[in-house]
């Protein structure tokens, strides 16, 4: 019996990320940004929403700075009881997502090159 798929959700942040993905990747050519846009709405979210275990929790990283562990806690006090907070890896690209009750809320998105999540952005 296949899995029961949730339904995507996405974030504003997203948006934002595939625009600054987008100029990221400017320099290798509009093909990339394409290739990235198909695989992501044809593919994954697709793969995430009937699998939303399938990423790795982001918890679960060792964390060894002081001022990340304090990240963390706060994160934690964000999450619903049964809630997960995972991270899809796929090529270049990580994907931050949130499964919740029926729901994957897509909350970010980067290329591996780029800089790390903004959480402060995502849970204002």
């Amino acid at each position: 019996m296949p899995a029961k798929s949730r339904q995507a959700v996405f974030s504003e942040n997203v948006a934002n990320n595939l625009e600054q993905v987008r100029l990221f990747l400017e320099p290798e050519g509009k093909n990339a940004f394409t290739r990235l846009l198909a695989r992501f709405f044809d593919d994954i979210v697709s793969t995430v929403c009937q699998f939303p275990q399938s990423g790795r929790p982001l918890l679960a990283h060792s964390i060894c700075s002081v001022e990340a562990q304090a990240m963390i806690k706060q994160i934690e006090a964000l999450l619903k009881k049964g809630d997960g907070l995972r991270e899809f890896v796929v090529e270049d690209y990580l994907i931050l997502y949130l499964f919740r009750a029926n729901q994957v809320i897509f909350l970010a998105i980067k290329h591996h090159r780029q800089l790390s999540f903004d959480f402060s952005l995502l849970w204002p």
